[in-house]
């Protein structure tokens, strides 16, 4: 005679598994996301000074080609008032931030900032990179 000391079968599911790698992968976007950058890679100087809060902000990019980018869309010297006027709303608190690579020479980003100035443009900001503090 044949006995059955089988344990009966049940129809749930067992979740605990798929939760854990649900979770796994959970940190690794969390871990990976700050490090994704968008935008337009330059190299930025170093400057000792405090972070603008910004409110809203508008993004003049200076790449060390000279390319110029207003947020993502490219932009060139002789149509940048035109380009920066459809970007721009016209608010005095909006602030223009310049993201110039350090190789890019003064004059130039100051043909930008006249520009900028030109069409009403007041809080404008220069992006570095912090220098470290020798303490």
């Amino acid at each position: 005679m044949r006995r059955r000391d089988s344990l009966p079968l049940t129809s749930e599911l067992n979740l605990t598994n798929l939760i854990d790698i649900i979770f796994a992968i959970l940190v690794v976007f969390m871990i990976t996301a700050p490090l994704m950058s968008q935008g337009v890679k330059v190299d930025l100087p170093q400057a000792k000074a405090s972070s603008l809060e910004e409110k809203q902000a508008i993004n003049v990019t200076i790449t060390k080609d000279r390319e110029i980018h207003i947020g993502e869309e490219p932009s060139d010297l002789n149509g940048f008032e035109k380009d920066f006027r459809q970007v721009w709303s016209g608010d005095q608190e909006t602030a223009i931030i310049i993201n110039s690579d350090k190789s890019i020479p003064y004059g130039f980003v100051m043909e930008i900032v006249a520009a900028v100035h030109r069409q009403g443009g007041k809080r404008i900001g220069f992006l570095t990179d912090p220098t470290q503090r020798n303490r």
